[in-house]
């Protein structure tokens, strides 16, 4: 199992922060698209390091297009040496419209088109086929040599989807290299929904599991101190109740008969009632879809889940010295 540390997209700090990582013993650095592009923080990652993979989890695929999001993917893992694993995102239909003013149309469909036009482009330039890529939504008809890179001796760049229901999971499966999974999920959803649509997408490539890496890395609540765990909680409480208002991760409610509750969630939230709608999440719901504990207990929890089951997971902990921090890590490794 891979283990990732998360980094700020500061451009000032994450050339330093990266080589202690890396020193560290993570396997990865994960940089979220939120308020700044993460490929430029990540290049700079990439010139203060030699072996960590650089991960977008996740850049934001409908802002872009595909030709603009493969020359971004293939910079960055020529200049890191194929140490780049793109992970992609579709975000929702108000931030792709109203946001970026970028088109959104049926958000699988868009995807599965979106990943195989960049796969076409991958085509053309690592193996020297002809572009010609024509679907619903994206044309790709036009490479001249002047406009191929040049570098490429890096293996082409993996790309990853983040995915949390079926229709969007079973396109990570036909289309993708492996898959994020939202940290608003459960174990009882990944084993019930997740993976069986997950198989049915594989088995229409005649790939396997094997074949397919799964990423997950669950919310946790840790610290070295029974305040530091409290105050931890109550960050989780707020994110599990952030979520639940978003209609597409319903399913992950209502398999555990918790549905109802994202009707409570919405209402509170239209009213910016945030306090009120971290109360509505039981120390029940907290601990199924979080792993909450000292840094021993969450690293024993997060084995005994998800051992066997993902090859790649996130781990952090800012209040522990890094001696300490690699220990757990080959814990969890182990």
């Amino acid at each position: 199992m891979k283990v990732d540390a998360s980094v700020a997209a500061n451009m000032r700090r994450i050339g330093s922060d990266a080589q202690r990582l890396e020193s560290v013993g993570f396997d990865g650095l994960r940089l979220a698209e939120l308020n700044h592009d993460p490929f430029m923080p990540l290049a700079i990652a990439a010139e203060h390091t030699q072996t960590i993979e650089l991960v977008t989890s996740v850049a934001v695929a409908f802002s872009r297009n595909p030709m603009s999001m493969a020359i971004q993917a293939h910079d960055l893992n020529a200049f890191s040496n194929g140490r780049l694993v793109l992970g992609l995102g579709s975000q929702v239909k108000p931030h792709i419209e109203r946001r970026f003013s970028m088109p959104w149309h049926k958000a699988a469909a868009q995807m599965r088109e979106f990943i195989g036009a960049m796969n076409a482009i991958f085509d053309c330039w690592y193996d020297g086929s002809r572009l010609e890529f024509v679907g619903e939504y994206y044309q790709h008809t036009l490479m001249p040599s002047t406009f191929t890179p040049e570098n490429r001796d890096a293996p082409r760049p993996r790309i990853v989807l983040s995915a949390t229901g079926p229709l969007m999971t079973k396109v990570a499966a036909q289309v993708a290299n492996g898959m994020i999974m939202h940290p608003f999920s459960s174990e009882k959803y990944m084993r019930e929904v997740t993976l069986p649509a997950i198989v049915d997408g594989l088995s229409e490539t005649g790939r396997t599991l094997q074949d397919f890496d799964l990423d997950y890395a669950p919310m946790i609540a840790t610290g070295t101190t029974d305040a530091a765990i409290e105050r931890a909680i109550e960050v989780v409480r707020d994110r599990i109740a952030f979520y639940g208002c978003t209609v597409a991760y319903k399913p992950v409610l209502d398999i555990h008969g918790w549905g109802a509750l994202q009707d409570e969630l919405i209402a509170l939230n239209r009213q910016h009632r945030t306090r009120d709608m971290a109360a509505l999440i039981s120390d029940e719901i907290l601990e199924t879809i979080a792993i909450v504990g000292a840094p021993e207990q969450v690293i024993d929890t997060m084995k005994e889940r998800f051992g066997g089951l993902i090859d790649r997971t996130g781990f952090g902990l800012a209040d522990l010295a890094d001696d300490e921090l690699g220990v757990l890590l080959e814990r969890l490794r182990s």
